[in-house]
C-alpha cells in the first residue's frame, strides 16, 4: 500500500504530464489561438480540465468502485470519436466562423469530456493495479483532475502569451496561427481516426485495444 502522500504528489503531477498530450494540446490550441486576451485563454484551459476531470471521476470511478471492464470495440469507438472531434475543430477553426459567448464557455468543456471519455479506461487500471482501496483511488482521481487542470492552464498561457503579444504588432499573425492550428487539428486527426479504424481494427471482427 503506497502511502497518502504518495498518492497527492503522483496523481496531481501525472495529471499535469496527462495535459501535455499531443491531442489535448491540438484540440485546445484550436479554441486558445481565437482568444485575444492571455486571461481568457488560461481560463479556456481551466474549462477544458474541469470538462475532463468530471469524466474521469465520474466514469473512473465507477470502473475503479463496481470493477467494471470497458469492451475493445468501445474503448476504440471513444478514442475515434475524439479523432472526430479533432478535424471537426480544425474545420471549423479553418472556416473562420466566430462563436457566441456561451459556446466559447461550453465548448472547452465539451472538448475535455470527451478527451476524458478516451483516457478514462486507462487512468483507472493504474490505479485498480497500484491503489487497492477503493477510497484512496478516487482521492487519487481528483487530484489527477487537479492536476489535469492546472497543466492545461499553463499550456494555455505558454501557447496565448507569445501571440497575443506579437499580435499587437502584427495584426495578422493571430490569423496565420489560428490557420496553423486548424490545419495541425485535422491531421492529427485524420492520423489517429486511421490508427484506431484501420490498424487498431475498430471496424474489423476482432479489433485490438490497450487503453492509453
Amino acid at each position: 500500500m503506497i502511502s497518502g502522500l504518495s498518492v497527492v504528489l503522483l496523481g496531481f503531477v501525472l495529471g499535469m504530464r496527462h495535459a501535455t498530450d499531443a491531442d489535448h494540446v491540438v484540440a485546445v490550441s484550436t479554441i486558445v489561438s481565437r482568444q485575444p486576451a492571455i486571461g481568457r485563454a488560461s481560463a479556456i484551459g481551466a474549462l477544458w480540465g474541469v470538462g475532463h476531470t468530471a469524466t474521469i471521476l465520474l466514469f473512473g470511478g465507477a470502473i475503479l468502485l463496481f470493477r467494471l471492464t470497458i469492451p475493445p470495440r468501445l474503448g476504440l469507438a471513444l478514442e475515434f470519436a475524439v479523432a472526430l472531434m479533432l478535424v471537426l475543430l480544425g474545420i471549423r477553426n479553418l472556416t473562420g466562423r466566430g462563436f457566441t459567448r456561451l459556446e466559447s464557455a461550453m465548448r472547452p468543456l465539451f472538448v475535455g469530456f470527451v478527451h476524458g471519455l478516451a483516457g478514462t479506461a486507462f487512468v483507472a487500471m493504474l490505479v485498480l493495479a497500484a491503489i487497492p482501496a477503493p477510497a484512496l483511488g478516487m482521492i487519487y482521481l481528483a487530484l489527477f483532475g487537479l492536476g489535469t487542470i492546472v497543466g492545461m492552464m499553463l499550456i494555455t498561457f505558454a501557447i496565448a502569451m507569445p501571440t497575443v503579444l506579437a499580435a499587437r504588432r502584427f495584426v495578422r499573425l493571430q490569423t496565420y496561427v489560428r490557420v496553423a492550428a486548424g490545419v495541425a487539428s485535422i491531421v492529427l486527426g485524420l492520423v489517429l481516426a486511421h490508427q484506431v479504424g484501420v490498424v487498431d481494427g475498430l471496424f474489423a471482427a476482432s479489433p485490438t485495444w490497450t487503453p492509453k
